[in-house]
């Protein structure tokens, strides 16, 4: 059997292949390789300032689990 191409299956269509293939360990890495588009994005810490307040956003969502 071939494998089907993942770079040209959408995240939905990729999702649905490894809920019938979860053992297919090519698949759950190329998905988790595309990363999530839904997720936060926050920009790179440039002073000493920005650092402090990632680490404080960081400390936060660790401290809610």
């Amino acid at each position: 059997m071939m494998k089907p191409d993942f770079s040209k299956m959408t995240r939905q269509e990729l999702r649905a292949y490894i809920l019938a293939n979860h053992e297919d360990d090519e698949a759950i890495a190329a998905l988790i390789k595309r990363g999530n588009p839904n997720s936060p994005k926050f920009p790179f810490p440039k002073t000493d300032a920005d650092l402090e307040e990632m680490q404080e956003i960081l400390r936060d969502k660790l401290s809610r689990k």
